[in-house]
């Protein structure tokens, strides 16, 4: 075979496979560009706004490490996934914290400061019992004391419930915000290997018809040794 066809045919695979890596990195760029606009929407329709700087109290911004997002985004609608973490994370989980660390009843604590809405159910459920039995007992102090746990413990786990809901639909737009990420980044590495492609089949066209017509490779005599 002479070396020019072989450095057209390998060039010309070269260059067809950078225009398939372009095909690939444009659909992957649309992709990523319609997952950007729909996280958008989607959190926009919620129509939640940070607070404002001065707005937020000295436990909000401190937390936790990560809670000084709340005044990086203070003000600001929440329309991103970062935004939508940060806001879950360190603001209504916070907040849920906060009422569950305030839980009193006649100004006792009732020491709920980690539970969550799947755990408050058997407190719940255990208070209502013993509720029941004070009733039964005809133990008036005791039911009206338990009626009050009750009710306390029923909102709690009340606001819990909308609290994780929403952390949970936030966090899940989070996550497809961080793949629409790595899809954008997928569509650079394919623009960038196609581009290595392009040059490398640029330089073997270049290379053919540098090389003598005549110039053979691969002949019989070459495989026979």
């Amino acid at each position: 075979m002479k070396r020019r066809t072989l450095d057209i045919i390998l060039s010309t695979g070269g260059l067809g496979i950078a225009i398939l890596l372009v095909i690939l990195g444009a659909v992957l760029s649309n992709q990523a560009s319609w997952g950007r606009d729909y996280v958008k929407s989607q959190l926009g329709d919620q129509r939640i706004t940070f607070a404002t700087e001065d707005r937020l109290s000295d436990e909000e911004k401190t937390w936790k490490p990560g809670s000084t997002c709340l005044i990086k985004y203070a003000g600001q609608a929440l329309v991103t996934g970062k935004q939508a973490e940060c806001y879950a994370n360190y603001y209504i989980a916070m907040h849920m914290r906060r009422s569950a660390a305030s839980a009193a009843v006649d100004g006792n604590k009732m020491g709920w400061d980690n539970e969550t809405y799947a755990t408050m159910g058997p407190i719940v459920t255990d208070i209502r019992n013993r509720l029941n039995e004070a009733r039964q007992a005809g133990n008036a102090a005791e039911a009206e004391t338990l009626q009050k746990q009750l009710d306390a413990a029923t909102s709690l786990r009340s606001t819990f419930q909308t609290g994780e809901t929403l952390r949970g639909l936030l966090l899940t737009t989070y996550g497809f915000s961080v793949i629409t990420d790595r899809v954008q980044v997928a569509a650079y590495i394919a623009y960038g290997i196609a581009a290595v492609m392009a040059i490398l089949a640029a330089a073997g066209y270049v290379h053919a018809f540098r090389t003598p017509p005549d110039r053979v490779v691969l002949s019989n005599r070459d495989a026979e040794r």
